[in-house]
């Protein structure tokens, strides 16, 4: 699809068609299979100040945590007996990190025998290698937008080409590539939701998240508009059909502002679904958005979980 047909689509009064299409896709591709994913918050330290995140360094309102190594390899190997094959380690973008004991940290996880997906920001082509050789399997980086004058003004640290440059790096070292944005940030339009559509084809990412924009009131977005769900699932739809093999995922933001979303999701082209199983005492203040936060109990949460994919028509894995 070019830029002008994918416009044209989103701006449809009638998208069912797109949908069987994406849907029609999904199934050749993936059959009816969900893939349940694990995410572990290890750590909410971040030393970048994006405009929309709850937990950017300026925010003061949020008490800073990292998890132990044996921590987090324990609530992963509780992850794996509860029947989950990939485990997403996530955390702010901490150039204080160490590097050395996360790399034993993917180590000891892949002991399990499961995937490790890493999502921790932008890294250095050397540490992205690094975590490679350690055995992480994918990585997630989401570029946000691609209209590089919204990325400057909600990036005041950042660089949009530096973002495209580590997702490039990202693919080349061998990773299973993960790339995605958000729908309805202040000042984006249809035109730049088809930008950052094709943006994903061109860099041939293996999985994406598109999912609604949420205001955090500790931000300085905290006074906009929550993104349109109606538009989210139309974008991932649209992302099947330009990405038949990747896996797309059903954000979390999607099912916070409307559970019924999140579930009908499944039949725009989306094939799996993430879960967070960051302990307790950490979860609240892992807070990109607002979201209420249930007390963890690994194996119900993931039971629920196939419980809601079988409901859709959908075989959990």
């Amino acid at each position: 699809m070019k830029k002008s047909e994918i416009v044209a689509a989103l701006n449809e009064k009638d998208f069912s068609h797109f949908y069987e299409k994406a849907d029609l896709i999904r199934y050749r591709e993936k059959g009816d299979y969900v893939f349940i994913r694990a995410i572990i918050e290890f750590s909410n330290y971040c030393s970048r100040r994006c405009a929309y995140c709850g937990i950017n360094a300026d925010n003061k309102n949020i008490s800073r945590y990292r998890m132990t190594a044996s921590e987090i390899t324990d609530t992963a190997e509780a992850a794996v007996k509860a029947g989950y094959k990939t485990i997403v380690l996530q955390s702010g973008e901490n150039h204080k990190e160490d590097k050395k004991e996360l790399g034993r940290i993917i180590r000891a996880i892949k002991k399990n025998q499961v995937a490790v997906t890493l999502s921790i920001g932008e890294l250095s082509y050397n540490d992205l290698s690094y975590f490679k050789e350690c055995g992480a399997d994918r990585y997630l980086l989401k570029h946000e937008t691609s209209d590089t004058d919204l990325y400057r003004s909600l990036h005041p640290d950042g660089n949009f080409e530096e973002r495209i440059k580590c997702l490039r790096n990202i693919k080349k070292l061998g990773f299973e590539a993960g790339g995605g944005f958000m729908v309805g940030l202040p000042g984006q339009t249809i035109e730049s939701i088809a930008d950052d559509l094709l943006l994903l084809k061109e860099l041939q990412c293996d999985m994406a998240g598109i999912g609604p924009f949420i205001p955090h009131p500790d931000t300085p977005l905290s006074e906009s508009g929550s993104g349109s769900t109606e538009l989210s699932k139309r974008a991932m739809a649209i992302a099947r059909i330009l990405l038949p093999k990747a896996n797309l995922t059903v954000t979390t933001a999607l099912g916070i502002l409307d559970p019924k979303e999140r579930d009908s999701a499944f039949h725009c082209g989306a094939n799996v679904i993430m879960k967070k199983i960051t302990p307790d005492e950490y979860k609240e203040d892992y807070c990109i958005y607002p979201a209420r936060f249930d007390r963890t109990d690994i194996i119900k949460d993931r039971r629920e979980i196939e419980r809601i994919v079988v409901q859709t028509g959908r075989r959990p894995i």
